[in-house]
C-alpha cells in the first residue's frame, strides 16, 4: 500500500514541478529553468530547475526530490521521537523566488510526503506543506490576495483549516533572534494523516496548486514599478533575513543537509545577492518604516480595511 502512496504522490509531485516551471517562465518571459539530476549516494536523488537572470525574476528555484534511507535525521527525531531507528521514503518539491524589483515579493512553496517504517510495525505516514511571502515593499493588495487564495484552496476541506494553517505559518516562519515575521505569511502545516490518505493528499494537492494562483497576478501587478538604487539596497538587506532564517531555523534545510542530499539543490533557496548591515533602523515614516510597522507581525490580514 506504502508504495502506490508513494507512485501517486510522485506523479503528482513532478507534474506539479512542471506546471510551476512553465507558469513561471510565461510570467518572466525571456528565460528558461535548467534542469539537473542528480543521485543521493543513500538512496534517492531528485531534479532541481533554476532560472537566472530573466526579465522578472533574477533567480527562481524549483526543485523536485524523493530520497530514502535505513535511518531518520536527526532534524526528523528531533521534532517526533517516536520515529527514530524507522528507515524513510520522503518527496517533495520546494521552490523559491527571488524577483528582480523589490516591489515584486520573494515567495516560497512546499508540498511534501513521509512514510517511516520498521519491521513488526505500521508504517508512519503523513503530509506537509504550505507556502508564503515575503515582500520588501508591500502592498495591502497583495497580502489579502494572497491568503485570499490560501483560504479559498483549504475551505473546501473545512473553515477551519486556513486559520489553523495561517497561525502555524505565522508561528513556523518567526526569526526569534529579531523578533519578527520573514513576511506576511500563508500556510503551514506538517504531520497530516489523521484524515486518512486520500483526503490528506487532496489537501497537499489543493495547497499546491494554489501557489501560481497566489503569486503570478503579483508579479504582474508589480512587474513594472520603477525603483532605484535606495530601494534595491533595501532589497538586498531584507533578502539577510531569508538568509538568516534559512540557516537557523528551517527544518527542511537541515533534514535535507543531515540526509545527504545534494548541497546545491539544498541552499537554491538562498537569494543570489544579499547584505548585511549593522544596526539599520528605517526612517520614521519612510516606506521601508512601513514593512516594519504594518507587516512584520501576525495579523488577520482578510478583516484589514
Amino acid at each position: 500500500m506504502q508504495h502506490q502512496m508513494l507512485e501517486q504522490v510522485n506523479a503528482y509531485l513532478t507534474a506539479l514541478q512542471d506546471r510551476i516551471c512553465a507558469g513561471l517562465e510565461q510570467a518572466d518571459g525571456s528565460a528558461h529553468f535548467a534542469e539537473e539530476s542528480w543521485q543521493r549516494p543513500g538512496g534517492g536523488g531528485g531534479r532541481s530547475r533554476v532560472l537566472r537572470d530573466g526579465a522578472v525574476l533574477e533567480q527562481g528555484g524549483v526543485g523536485y526530490s524523493h530520497v530514502f534511507g535505513e535511518h531518520m535525521p536527526a532534524s526528523a527525531t528531533a521534532h517526533r521521537p517516536e520515529l527514530a531507528g524507522r528507515s524513510f521514503n520522503a518527496c517533495g518539491v520546494s521552490l523559491v523566488q527571488h524577483p528582480h524589483n523589490p516591489y515584486i515579493p520573494t515567495s516560497h512553496a512546499n508540498v511534501r510526503f513521509f512514510i517511516a517504517e520498521k519491521a513488526d510495525a505500521e508504517p508512519v505516514w503523513w503530509f506537509g506543506g504550505g507556502f508564503d511571502l515575503t515582500p520588501f515593499y508591500p502592498f495591502m493588495d497583495d497580502v489579502k490576495h494572497w491568503h485570499q487564495v490560501a483560504k479559498a484552496a483549504l475551505d473546501p476541506f473545512g473553515r477551519e483549516l486556513y486559520p489553523a494553517y495561517k497561525k502555524w505559518c505565522d508561528e513556523y516562519f518567526w526569526l526569534k533572534h529579531r523578533n519578527e515575521t520573514r513576511g506576511v505569511g500563508g500556510l503551514f502545516f506538517d504531520d497530516l494523516n489523521e484524515r486518512g490518505f486520500e483526503q490528506c493528499f487532496a489537501i497537499m494537492r489543493a495547497v499546491g496548486d494554489a501557489y501560481l494562483e497566489a503569486y503570478l497576478p503579483i508579479i504582474e501587478r508589480r512587474k513594472n514599478t520603477p525603483y532605484g538604487e535606495r530601494e534595491r539596497q533595501f532589497q538586498l538587506y531584507r533578502r539577510g533575513r531569508y538568509v538568516e532564517f534559512n540557516l537557523v531555523w528551517d527544518r527542511g534545510t537541515l533534514f535535507g543537509l543531515q540526509t545527504g542530499g545534494r548541497t546545491e539543490s539544498i541552499l537554491m533557496s538562498m537569494p543570489p545577492l544579499a547584505r548585511w548591515e549593522y544596526g539599520y533602523q528605517p526612517q520614521a515614516g519612510s516606506a521601508e518604516a512601513d514593512l516594519y510597522d504594518n507587516y512584520l507581525r501576525p495579523r488577520d490580514w482578510l478583516t484589514l480595511p
